[in-house]
């Protein structure tokens, strides 16, 4: 039986974190806070640490290593962009947008996971697609439905349709392509990945259908998750603006689901789409206000799901 959600995640503690400027061409989520450089990663640190210790009290195996302060890679927080880790045993390695990023990309995370019992059968590595100007940037651009086989995407300047197209005839699934876009300065401009507007749960999906403007494409995806039977949970585009759509699903202790987000995320949210959450399962949020306004991304964003087999 394929799972959709996992108990382990991996993530990286960060150790030179600011505003990339490199990302910030196209993150129309990233803000400059004026702070200096050392204030923002002390902040980042701090809510990094509170955030994983609140995934562990919940039962959640966290396996986390420090970013390497030599590469200058500011953004490393966010490992979900450049790996993922599958049932099978595969890892994929994905060709990133910002050259900054690239450098993210680390074999020693490969060796911890194996000192963790995992295993590593073989790896999908797209990165040759960078000397090419293609990007896919892992399961920020790819949203995941394992059980039914499918995966979405929202293409943008870090999703490229061809390479979607070959992730999901390695990895033999159904692909649901579409455009998201948000306002930025009364101008619709694409969303640079889809796990911002989007998450998918096991048996829920929340999502912005708003930023979603052709409508053929909106009923398409819409009809894809009914069609699985999942219930469709629709956030606003303001909603969005505060990571609502950057969410993922865990398994804690006792085999307990619970949907992760931000503090800022679980504030948006109306009494109603709580409930309609709650429904499924237990909700925790923690703040994470210094990366999401310096990163521009959230929750999801900083949790690389490890589905590899265990020795």
């Amino acid at each position: 039986m394929r799972k959709q959600i996992t108990n382990t995640i991996l993530m990286v503690r960060p150790v030179n974190f600011r505003m990339n400027e490199q990302t910030a061409v196209n993150n129309y989520f990233q803000e400059d806070p004026h702070l200096k450089n050392a204030e923002i990663n002390k902040k980042a640190q701090q809510e990094f640490d509170q955030f994983v210790k609140v995934l562990r009290e919940h039962g959640v195996n966290m396996i986390t290593i420090d970013d390497n302060m030599e590469q200058d890679t500011p953004d490393s927080i966010f490992p979900n962009n450049w790996v993922s880790f599958h049932e099978n045993g595969t890892v994929g390695v994905y060709p990133m947008f910002a050259e900054n990023r690239r450098r993210e990309r680390r074999e020693d995370i490969f060796e911890l996971l194996e000192e963790n019992s995992f295993i590593i059968q073989n790896f999908m590595d797209y990165t040759a697609a960078e000397s090419e100007e293609v990007f896919l940037e892992g399961t920020g651009s790819i949203l995941m439905d394992r059980i039914s086989q499918k995966a979405y995407c929202a293409l943008s300047e870090r999703a490229h349709e061809d390479l979607f197209i070959e992730f999901c005839e390695d990895f033999d699934c159904f692909p649901v392509i579409f455009h998201a876009n948000q306002t930025v300065e009364g101008e619709r401009l694409p969303i640079y990945h889809t796990n911002v507007m989007m998450a998918m749960a096991e048996t829920f999906v929340v999502i912005c259908l708003d930023s979603i403007d052709d409508k053929k494409e909106r009923k398409n995806v819409v009809d894809h998750i009914k069609m699985d039977g999942k219930e469709v949970i629709r956030i606003s585009e303001e909603q969005m603006c505060h990571f609502a759509g950057n969410m993922l699903q865990v398994i804690g202790a006792n085999d307990q689901r619970y949907l992760v987000m931000s503090t800022q995320a679980y504030n948006s949210l109306t009494q109603e789409q709580i409930t309609n959450i709650e429904k499924h399962c237990l909700i925790i949020h923690s703040s994470l206000d210094t990366i999401e306004t310096c990163g521009g991304g959230s929750a999801r964003c900083m949790m690389a799901e490890v589905f590899l087999p265990m020795a």
